[in-house]
């Protein structure tokens, strides 16, 4: 409940990151879901924005509550984007994914000017690779593609959904959760996974993020890079 009630803090206080007119890029997870609750209240008072989601699961929550979408077709700048993560190092490099949309999170990270992250405390670490990495591959690769990550020192793990089968992403690809125990050089193998055929995108995020918001019981902590 506590974690919650950090989630909760941590998406409310990205909100002052959020101006009138904006296009905002809206993430995915339970903490980007608070986000977007919290900024659907904002809409209903007057608060004019156009969101562009990260994923279906955020697309129909954000449409539920009456915030008007916009798509990269019609814009291809984003103002702000706020999303969670999985892990946060003291570089704010990040591990995205644990909820299947780092694809999507990515490319939308890609195009915004401010890319804001929200956290509860677990969330921080001192090295990332704790939390398994996600890694999306097309089907035809997956097997060949896992070959190659577990030369890396990984174990890997095809991820299966709550039926026991193959979960499949928004694009219609796999995941491997990839369990590295630490990384000590994130950037190093963010470019091994990049250059490597077969996978789609990986829930490495360097370089990205402008400013994590992380709630810690009842305080507010911001890192900026």
């Amino acid at each position: 409940m506590a974690n919650d009630q950090e989630k909760e803090a941590a998406a409310g206080a990205s909100l002052r990151y959020v101006q009138d007119g904006q296009v905002v890029g809206l993430g995915t997870g339970s903490t980007a879901g608070h986000f977007i609750q919290l900024l659907a209240e904002q809409v209903k008072n007057g608060l004019r924005v156009r969101g562009i989601p990260t994923s279906v699961r955020s697309q129909e929550l954000a449409l539920s509550l009456g915030i008007p979408l916009t798509t990269l077709d019609e814009c291809q700048e984003i103002d702000v984007t706020v999303d969670g993560a999985d892990e946060v190092d003291p570089q704010l490099r990040l591990i995205k994914g644990g909820g299947g949309a780092m694809l999507r999170e990515k490319i939308v990270a890609s195009a915004t000017k401010q890319l804001v992250i929200v956290a509860d405390a677990s969330k921080q670490v001192a090295t990332l690779g704790k939390f398994p990495l996600p890694v999306e591959v097309i089907p035809f690769a997956q097997a060949l593609v896992a070959k190659r990550i577990a030369a890396l020192g990984a174990e890997v793990r095809p991820r299966v959904d709550g039926d026991g089968k193959l979960y499949v992403t928004d694009e219609k690809n796999h995941i491997l959760d990839c369990h590295f125990g630490t990384i000590p050089d994130a950037d190093e193998l963010a470019q091994k996974l990049s250059a490597m055929p077969g996978i789609v995108e990986h829930g490495l995020f360097v370089g990205m993020a402008s400013v994590i918001v992380i709630a810690k019981g009842g305080e507010i902590v911001e890192l900026r890079r």
